[in-house]
């Protein structure tokens, strides 16, 4: 898995970014647009939050897990519903944003989530994190489906027969590369340079191959119940981000000032940060990337 320095490197280092950016409770999901373009950033996640809540079953009375819950806007929908969310991160700075906002948010290694310590929850969910519960260490030694299929012994082991699951998460896509020629020092927009810089962004993470990887692992605990690709609602996405991203503010220049000395010292971050390209939104449309919605139930 991501080790929590490579979390605080992506999302506590630019948290105010985020959070003056996107709102208080940053989405950094990807949102639900169906293909219909012409809503808002905060329609589309409001109805991928919906989507969510009536797939898996979030009502009033029920208790909710959010592994890997960012900025808490789940856990916020959760208690707009009635129900009682438990999240947990890696992300300091994310974990003191939810506190702030009365949100029950733990800072925890999402794979050691299980029973003895969390007890039973009615339903979980997971938006954007299974990306980092995979390391490339991890990949490389052979042991990408034991940890995808231990995690979801620990799930299996929350939740009642016939709890459900909504996993949310980008995969490799059908044109993807062989790994061994990802490479910095690949000419400039090629496939092999867009996923190293996606690296540099996402340190310490790896993408499952397809659905059909993450199905496989959670077989024999979980049914797939229903999945679609929200690859092109990603894209949608990214942009409406990077809108917000650009939108000039005299207090983000002022949080951005301070983060010269670590742009001018360290090569990850510049090419992390200031590459000046969208890395993730150039997969999506090769389809080196893909990204599937898929709702899971306890068997």
């Amino acid at each position: 898995m991501a080790e929590r320095k490579d979390l605080e490197f992506t999302y506590s280092l630019i948290d105010r970014i985020f959070r003056l950016s996107l709102g208080e409770l940053a989405d950094f999901s990807g949102a639900k647009y169906d293909g219909d373009f012409s809503m808002t950033l905060e329609q589309a996640q409001r109805r991928k939050h919906e989507y969510v809540a009536d797939s898996i079953g979030i009502d009033s009375g029920r208790r909710v897990l959010d592994l890997g819950c960012g900025w808490g806007p789940l856990l916020n929908y959760v208690r707009e519903r009635g129900a009682t969310g438990v999240g947990v991160t890696l992300s300091s700075a994310q974990a003191e944003a939810c506190r702030r906002h009365g949100l029950d948010v733990r800072l925890h290694d999402a794979l050691q989530v299980d029973r003895d310590g969390f007890g039973e929850f009615d339903a979980i969910a997971s938006l954007g994190a299974f990306e980092h519960f995979c390391s490339p260490e991890d990949y490389f030694a052979g042991k990408q489906d034991e940890v995808y299929s231990n995690l979801f012994d620990n799930i299996a082991g929350m939740l009642p027969d016939g709890g459900r699951l909504y996993l949310q998460t980008m995969v490799w896509g059908r044109n993807m590369i062989p790994v061994d020629e990802i490479s910095i020092d690949a000419p400039r927009d090629s496939d092999a340079w867009y996923l190293a810089l996606m690296g540099y962004q996402f340190p310490g993470s790896f993408l499952p191959f397809g659905k059909e990887q993450v199905e496989r692992c959670a077989s024999g605990r979980f049914r797939l119940v229903e999945s679609s690709s929200g690859r092109l609602d990603y894209i949608e996405t990214i942009k409406q981000w990077r809108a917000r991203f650009g939108a000039p503010s005299f207090r983000k220049t002022l949080v951005k000032a301070q983060l010269v000395p670590r742009w001018l010292t360290s090569r990850e971050f510049r090419l992390a940060f200031t590459s000046g390209v969208s890395a993730n939104s150039v997969c999506f449309e090769r389809e080196l990337l893909d990204h599937f919605r898929m709702v899971f139930e306890r068997v």
